[in-house]
């Protein structure tokens, strides 16, 4: 009952639906947040959450899992710029792209990368977005430390980030791809006409049903041969009645 309460205090707080995702690991994780504050009931961290703003945002950090880095899972992430150059880009037309909870900005920074590579003159757009305001401004501003980029190859680090004492800043060029926005995946509408949704280790948190409304909505929002990129412990195994075929292994063609 208590979770139950926490639940729709944090819906109508926070426009969060917490029901959405997986009970048990739910559960652990707002019971690990409040043993790392040092809180011992629901009331009690309520009532912490209302006075303390820093508090009010750890929640948010850990429940949205804000957790990004440049090319995660590089040897995957290479697919997408292999799928670009083979499939996308070859009808020469502009790209409309959504990298769906984009948290830090690390994936539609390097899809941007990929283009400025792949199509430099293209007029694409990538649209960014994140339930998190603040993780959406921290995206904005484009630094990253030394962990968020261990994946980016040498000649990218000097060809698109300034070093500036321990922070790597992403440069305009890469930043003029991007477009940030709030959105919430289980309570906004989606926009359309994509070429390519990215949405990668967020969908795994969320019980059968979110799911499943999430995947044909995806569908819904892409072109014809468009394409769906997953994370690397996601796979969509009833992908067929969402439209899909398999186009690699973490990546779908709308049909």
């Amino acid at each position: 009952m208590d979770m139950e309460y926490f639940e729709k205090w944090v819906l109508k707080e926070f426009n969060i639906n917490l029901s959405a995702y997986k009970p048990n690991q739910l559960h652990r994780r707002i019971n690990s947040l409040m043993s790392r504050v040092g809180v011992g009931s629901i009331d009690e961290y309520i009532d912490l959450l209302k006075k303390d703003a820093s508090q009010r945002q750890k929640f948010l950090d850990f429940i949205t899992i804000n957790v990004s880095e440049f090319f995660r899972n590089p040897e995957i992430f290479e697919e997408i710029k292999v799928k670009l150059s083979s499939d996308l880009l070859k009808s020469g037309n502009s790209l409309k792209i959504w990298s769906a909870a984009c948290s830090i900005g690390a994936e539609p920074y390097s899809v941007a990368i990929y283009l400025n590579e792949l199509s430099p003159s293209g007029n694409h757009k990538i649209i960014a977005t994140d339930i998190d305001n603040t993780i959406i401004e921290r995206a904005k501003n484009g630094e990253y430390v030394d962990s968020e980029v261990k994946n980016v190859k040498n000649e990218y680090l000097d060809k698109y980030f300034t070093k500036k004492d321990d922070k790597y800043i992403i440069s305009s060029k890469i930043k003029r791809w991007v477009t940030f926005k709030k959105h919430d995946l289980i309570l906004d509408n989606y926009e359309s006409n994509f070429d390519l949704i990215i949405c990668r280790n967020v969908v795994i948190y969320f019980n059968q049903d979110i799911k499943d409304k999430i995947y044909k909505k995806f569908s819904e929002s892409l072109k014809t041969g468009g394409l769906l990129f997953v994370g690397a412990t996601e796979s969509i195994y009833n992908y067929r009645e969402y439209g899909f075929e398999k186009a690699s292994t973490f990546i779908y063609r709308k049909l």
